[in-house]
């Protein structure tokens, strides 16, 4: 792509682009919320602005209790991080097991087919 600067900042098809504060995004109006990468990123102090029907944590801890409190009074449903990304919980408390034994790439395969 000509003129690659590493965001989205000058990208036609771009409707806006938010550099300076990409948390700014959090209070847009929209149906479901994602957040998937900051951990804490809706707390007591945002919660009451946030504008969706659901909101579904991606990430480890994006939603404080007190965040989560403000939320659920509004009538907005929370998807907790266990619940949603159950999967990749699932993945890393294995890979978790895994090195505590030091278990090596693929003896847990041959553990299981035994």
């Amino acid at each position: 792509m000509e003129g690659n600067k590493g965001s989205l900042l000058g990208y036609p098809g771009a409707v806006e682009t938010e550099t300076a504060n990409p948390l700014s995004y959090i209070t847009r109006e929209c149906d479901y919320l994602i957040p998937a990468a900051v951990e804490m990123s809706i707390n007591k102090s945002n919660a009451k602005d946030i504008k969706c029907k659901a909101v579904f944590e991606g990430a480890n801890g994006p939603t404080t209790f007190e965040g989560e409190e403000i939320l659920i009074s509004r009538g907005i449903v929370v998807s907790p991080d266990l619940l949603t990304n159950g999967g990749g919980v699932t993945c890393s408390y294995f890979e978790w097991l895994k090195n505590l034994d030091h278990v090596s790439p693929g003896k847990m395969t041959k553990k299981y087919e035994e």
